[in-house]
């Protein structure tokens, strides 16, 4: 096998430059951890951003994508199979929709939205109500669709002009959600919890006034659960903490630990304006992935990973909330729900650098927003695991650095 140094020269030579990566290379994990080429151990406490549900090498993972893919790996969408129809029936359970549609994707599956969104108003003889609403700070993908409804103009800059019909508000801002849908908006698109934009949950009553307003105006509400869903924060889907259901919800990332998956949830009325060939996705539930998602659902209720991940998201937030306390000239406080969680740094303290000392010291986190370093470790962590990451952290805040002031 190549060496270190050998696999980043052929990376160097061949991969498209569009990712800020330091110079190691991961090879193997196992449980929280992972190792690289040089046989460094690291603590995962990202997971893959918020993907590694069962952490690494699960065995009950492990066991149902090997013997599916001894049994029936693919299969195209002319035909069913019977891990799409399992899966479908398991996430409509869990979630209390009514049709599941399946793809590869967090991105795909808001795509999918966008079009069921404006096709269901279009069905309904209503064809001028097309416009979408997001907000600012968001993030719900990088496709052309997707990329328009985030709202961070950041990720806008070189790629033209965005998809028309989309507007933007102030995340949390009810009121000024009630000045910009009218009968013209198809759909309203937020986030539970604004994980890219900085791990901010939704203010109390916020989704609440969203499902009533949407209901006043006639507009469809979508809830990106593409980072909160599948047990992220407690409850199988964020939006369970609040009492609403949503017209369309939509999940990735957790779904299949690590096996590339998206899908979309709906209510049978609303999922009526998609019939056949007005979408579809060679890939999407395929036999491999929903069964490697089956694994993930069945081993949250196994292992009670939903009330332990209530336990271990208030451990979590109960230690970065100290460690600001302890550290107030590097940190002004800690905030999440469940395993999503993040420490906000004090202005003039720099968050990579941050992250590469953390790295150092062998933990693994990631940085949202513009300050914010996030933690969404497997939903497997224990205490100790999650103390050992916030002593390295302890001791990086103790002295930390600064952004240049050049």
């Amino acid at each position: 096998m190549a060496n270190t140094a050998e696999l980043l020269s052929l990376a160097g030579q061949y991969m498209l430059k569009n990712y800020k990566q330091p110079a190691l290379v991961m090879t193997r994990g196992e449980g929280c951890y992972l190792w690289d080429t040089e046989g460094r151990r690291y603590l995962d406490l990202y997971a893959g951003i918020a993907v590694c549900a069962l952490g690494h090498a699960h065995p009950a993972l492990v066991k149902a994508v090997s013997e599916q893919v001894a049994r029936l790996g693919h299969i195209a969408n002319y035909y069913y199979n019977d891990r799409q129809i399992e899966l479908s029936a398991e996430l409509c359970r869990r979630s209390g929709y009514d049709r599941a549609f399946l793809c590869n994707s967090g991105t795909e599956a808001n795509e999918a939205a966008i079009k069921l969104a404006r096709r269901y108003h279009f069905t309904r003889g209503d064809k001028d109500r097309a416009q979408l609403v997001a907000t600012w700070n968001s993030f719900h993908g990088r496709s052309m669709g997707s990329l328009a409804l985030t709202g961070q103009a950041k990720y806008w800059e070189g790629f033209g002009h965005m998809l028309p019909g989309v507007s933007h508000v102030p995340y949390g801002d009810l009121e000024a959600m009630r000045r910009r849908v009218n009968d013209r908006t198809a759909a309203v698109f937020i986030e539970p919890v604004q994980g890219e934009g900085g791990v901010l949950p939704a203010p109390d009553g916020y989704l609440e006034g969203l499902r009533a307003l949407c209901d006043e105006r006639g507009a469809l509400l979508v809830v990106d659960e593409i980072q909160t869903g599948i047990g992220r924060t407690g409850r199988f889907l964020a939006t369970q903490h609040h009492g609403i259901q949503p017209d369309i919800t939509t999940i990735a990332k957790g779904t299949a630990g690590g096996v590339p998956i998206g899908a979309l949830l709906t209510r049978e009325h609303v999922g009526d304006a998609l019939p056949p060939g007005t979408h579809g996705s060679t890939f999407g539930g395929n036999p491999l992935a929903a069964a490697a998602a089956l694994a993930v659902l069945h081993t949250l209720d196994a292992e009670g990973l939903l009330d332990h991940t209530t336990r271990m998201g208030e451990h979590l937030v109960a230690g970065l909330q100290a460690l600001s306390k302890k550290h107030p000239h590097a940190a002004v406080g800690g905030r999440g729900r469940g395993l999503l969680a993040g420490l906000i740094l004090a202005d003039g303290v720099d968050p990579r650098g941050v992250l590469t000392q953390l790295r150092e010291r062998g933990v693994l986190v990631s940085q949202a927003g513009e300050r914010v370093v996030r933690f969404a470790p497997p939903l497997i962590v224990t205490a100790a695991e999650l103390d050992e990451g916030l002593a390295a952290l302890d001791a990086v805040l103790a002295d930390p650095p600064r952004v240049s002031s050049t």
